[in-house]
């Protein structure tokens, strides 16, 4: 089961400030969903993003061994 994480645990989790989260978001910069009017984010999608392994073509992870 993934890990969901808000914008203020994302922003904490990446030493960010909140409103930085959300602008790269927006931006299309890191792998996000839009819920309404808030954002949420994959840890494990975050985790790929960071180790430079994210395909922000067609927003699959790239990971050898990565489920599909």
């Amino acid at each position: 089961m993934p890990q969901i994480m808000t914008t203020k645990e994302l922003a904490e989790y990446l030493k960010l400030h909140e409103i930085t989260v959300c602008k790269y978001a927006a931006e299309g910069k890191i792998p996000a969903i839009r819920i309404g009017r808030v954002w949420r984010f994959d840890k494990d999608a975050i985790d790929a993003w960071i180790a430079g392994t994210w395909d922000e073509g067609d927003g699959k992870d790239t990971r050898k061994g990565a489920k599909k």
